[in-house]
């Protein structure tokens, strides 16, 4: 069983490049100078994952009002991610991370309690990334309802 060391706030990011949903590369150092919400959901076109999906599609033009690049990751293929954005109308990139490197990289991968039982698999999680290339916030375990607002808060954007 393999999980990952969570992170905190402070430290620097993990450096990515990942393909999207039109199989182009998107690298964290193409984001430099930028502040980024990097969020993490277990699969796309479940209920759980499309209604985070679609709660940050709500609240985007709020959050790259005041800065922030949205993308979300899971493990489904390109072709999988290219449906969940065509579906729901999301704005953002969906990064595909098949092998789960990245997730392994930010903590997102782990023991988890799902129905009460003890299982491994994707962490729901958010982070975000400082221009700097740091972390501002480690968000673990968010629930995918209301998490934006959460969000939205600790970013002081309310």
């Amino acid at each position: 069983m393999t999980t990952s060391q969570r992170l905190e706030a402070g430290q620097p990011a993990p450096p990515f490049s990942l393909p999207n949903q039109d199989g182009e590369t998107v690298s964290l150092s193409d984001l430099a100078g930028q502040r980024v919400i990097l969020f993490f959901y277990p699969e796309a076109m479940t209920p759980g994952c499309t209604t985070q999906a679609c709660d940050f599609r709500d609240n985007e033009a709020s959050l790259l009002a005041a800065g922030y690049t949205v993308i979300g990751v899971s493990r489904d293929a390109a072709a999988k991610q290219t449906a969940f954005r065509e579906r729901d109308a999301l704005p953002f990139d969906l990064l595909s991370d098949e092998d789960k490197a990245v997730h392994l990289a930010y903590g997102a991968w782990g023991e988890k309690n799902s129905y009460g039982k003890t299982v491994t698999g994707v962490l729901r999680s958010t982070f975000v990334i400082s221009p700097d290339g740091t972390l501002e916030h480690a968000l673990y375990n968010v629930k995918a309802t209301g998490h934006v607002a959460m969000l939205r808060k600790k970013l002081g954007l309310v």
